[in-house]
């Protein structure tokens, strides 16, 4: 099973840089985008169901905002829009779906770019969402989590530590949290398979040519529980086309 993570940054505006045609030469079993920026009837659209998926979407109550959704060929036994309440569902940030031997958990966590008080929601959203992958772990099947997190976890995740220190998605307590999430038993997949992979990043801001000098950061992720990680045969970034200031990751898996 082939799945892909990609925030979109508007998936309006992905499809007019190939994001169609990046999806059939893929052809994922799912997909999941975060910052979808549009209306249900541009994320429903007939294009994504003709080419074989059922599309699963949760808006932000601010129109052209956020937003998750999951494009899916198998069909789940459960979909929770919205799955945890509060940001997570007024801001469409989670979407999840339950199939008959794997859950998978889609997340577009908040940036504290913007200031002091935005920073606050996302330590409030981390330690929420702490909450909520441990009751999905009581379930006992594989558990798949995927979505931009808005962190660089180490400093082989980032193009400048030194330099970014300082700045969010890469404080100290961020960082701090990212590896008390781990050590409650799930694994970064990408990092476990390259573990000593560097220059290899997710997103790359807009300006100063930062995608072209390769100056990113590894912010978008996929996770599992210990157990299920053996199951993954391989996980890559695709740098190529560029549909977005994030690239997509993709894995493959043996779960059916």
């Amino acid at each position: 099973m082939k799945l892909i993570t990609l925030n979109c940054n508007g998936v309006r505006s992905a499809l007019t840089k190939g994001l169609l045609t990046y999806i059939r030469h893929e052809n994922p079993d799912i997909i999941c985008f975060q910052e979808t920026k549009a209306p249900l009837s541009e994320i429903q659209r007939k294009e994504f169901y003709d080419l074989g998926y059922e599309v699963f979407a949760s808006l932000a109550e601010k129109p052209g905002y956020s937003g998750c959704a999951i494009l899916s060929k198998p069909k789940p036994k459960k979909v929770e829009l919205g799955y945890g309440g509060g940001i997570f569902s007024s801001e469409g940030r989670s979407v999840l779906v339950e199939y008959n031997s794997f859950i998978l958990w889609n997340l577009y966590f908040p940036s504290g770019t913007s200031g002091e008080e935005r920073q606050e929601v996302k330590y409030q959203f981390l330690d929420e969402f702490l909450i909520l992958s441990k009751e999905l772990q009581k379930k006992k099947k594989s558990l798949l989590i995927c979505g931009d997190v808005n962190i660089a976890h180490t400093e082989k995740d980032i193009h400048n530590p030194k330099g970014n220190e300082k700045n969010s998605g890469f404080l100290p307590r961020e960082r701090e949290w990212m590896t008390k999430f781990l050590e409650t038993g799930f694994t970064d997949l990408f990092r476990n398979h390259y573990p000593d992979q560097k220059d290899v990043y997710s997103w790359w801001t807009y300006r100063f040519q930062a995608r072209k000098q390769n100056k990113g950061w590894r912010i978008d992720y996929f996770f599992s529980d210990k157990k299920s990680a053996k199951y993954l045969n391989d996980i890559y970034i695709s740098t190529e086309p560029v549909l977005s200031d994030h690239a997509p990751v993709v894995v493959q898996f043996q779960i059916t």
